[in-house]
């Protein structure tokens, strides 16, 4: 669905005359004049997480190397990496999963998702929305559904992504532009690490863009008459004048704030990035942000499973020690900044990997089975739920599917389920689909249940 364009005296449309603001980069396509979707207040959140942090393992992770290893199972299953014992008797994580296993009991693991899409796009829209993709519409990731049915709680935006959001969506799917992902972009683990539009372009004064800004403000007014818009949306230039001109948005991404016992607590070093990118979350989701996507690349495993351990001997910064120290990291900080309670945390990806070793020595696309960690707001700590059979290819009791995972999802941040959105004709669309029930032994009573 696209958006409702408005247009300029010269025939234009206004999305392009807003960037002349310069400064509007990353909201390019809002208008002034977009009608809201929601013609609703939102559901009640009376309870639930007041904020999500979603660390997203793009490329489909290995279950068996990480959530649920296999050591009894034949070699050509189990794979090169060994188990190791966690602080819950009888749960074992992958050998490269040290920290996280120290925390165990603070943490609740899926061991039962299943789906029948096993390639990325289609995976990825059906994890980070809990609906199968249509060729008829894109629906919204999560983080955008927080961001239309509530208002943010500072002037940072609501839907942020650290560096960037997964490039199979858009992330806002049929919603207004306004709650697309903020993409951060750049490393956050670089010394000279800087947020895009959060600085003036040369030449362009704190005066000149509050000058510019009302300006724009007058024409929206004026558009505003001729169209006779019920719902006015926030214009682009405005959100990104609001960020270059607020302190508050510069400290919360300023990582530089933090000791350095922390920053190196979350891990330093290597390409991903993902230990600091996990610590910036934290500050944001401090700062009121509702949900934040880490993005984390290069999970795509098809030759050699040996490099999610190290690419070199010695190797500290491979994706598995990198991923475990910056999960156990968060977890651990957020608890001890009181935060835990009220900030869910979620560690997935599209898919999980064939049971079998390739010729490569890696592991290919497996939807059948496959893990997903979940840790504070609400959740259930030190539970394991659902198990995958002896080999890990397939769901051995209490199947989980996207759309489960997604309506649990929602429950926990407080929201119903069923809550309807609309497209921009109206059309109804549910939180997570028809039939999609919350997870019972990490929600409590389903509808099925009561």
């Amino acid at each position: 669905m696209k958006p409702i364009l408005s247009y300029n005296w010269d025939g234009r449309p206004r999305r392009d005359f807003l960037r002349l603001g310069m400064m509007a980069g990353a909201f390019a396509g809002l208008s002034a004049s977009q009608r809201s979707i929601a013609n609703n207040s939102g559901p009640a959140k009376a309870t639930g997480a007041k904020a999500c942090i979603l660390i997203w393992l793009d490329g489909g992770p290995s279950h068996l190397e990480s959530f649920d290893p296999k050591p009894d199972a034949p070699v050509e299953v189990r794979g090169p990496l060994g188990s190791i014992a966690t602080k819950v008797p009888g749960v074992r994580l992958g050998e490269c999963m040290e920290r996280t296993a120290e925390i165990m009991d603070r943490i609740t693991l899926v061991r039962s998702l299943t789906s029948p899409l096993g390639e990325h796009a289609v995976g990825t829209h059906y994890m980070l929305t809990g609906y199968q993709p249509t060729p008829v519409l894109e629906y919204p990731a999560y983080g955008a559904a927080l961001a239309e049915v509530h208002q943010p709680r500072s002037v940072l935006p609501a839907h942020i992504a650290v560096p960037k959001f997964d490039d199979a969506l858009s992330g806002n799917g049929f919603l207004p532009t306004r709650t697309a992902p903020f993409t951060v972009g750049g490393n956050p683990d670089s010394p000279n690490f800087k947020v895009r539009d959060l600085e003036f372009y040369p030449g362009l004064t704190l005066d000149r863009l509050q000058r510019r800004k009302q300006m724009v403000g007058q024409l929206d007014q004026f558009h505003r008459k001729l169209q006779q818009a019920d719902v006015v949306g926030e214009s682009a230039l405005q959100r990104a004048y609001q960020l270059a001109a607020s302190q508050e948005a510069k400290q919360a991404f300023d990582l530089s704030q933090e000791p350095q016992a922390i920053r190196n607590l979350y891990g330093r070093g290597g390409g991903s990035g993902i230990g600091q990118s996990c610590l910036l979350a934290r500050r944001l989701v401090q700062r009121g942000v509702p949900f934040v996507t880490v993005g984390s690349t290069g999970w795509d495993t098809h030759q050699n499973i040996r490099t999610l351990k190290e690419r070199f001997p010695g190797d500290r910064n491979a994706h598995l020690p990198s991923m475990d120290r910056a999960f156990a990291a968060l977890v651990t900080d957020l608890e001890s900044q009181g935060m835990l309670d009220e900030t869910l945390v979620l560690v997935m990806g599209e898919f999980g990997r064939t049971p079998k070793i390739n010729a490569g020595g890696g592991r290919d696309h497996w939807p059948n089975a496959y893990s997903v960690a979940m840790a504070g707001g609400g959740v259930p700590r030190g539970v394991v739920v659902g198990q995958s059979d002896a080999l890990g290819e397939r769901p051995a009791d209490l199947p989980v599917t996207p759309a489960d995972l997604a309506a649990t999802i929602y429950t926990l941040m407080g929201l119903d389920p069923a809550f309807e959105l609309h497209t921009s004709d109206g059309r109804p669309v549910r939180l997570a689909p028809d039939g999609a029930e919350p997870i019972r032994e990490i929600c409590g009573v389903t509808e099925r249940d009561a």
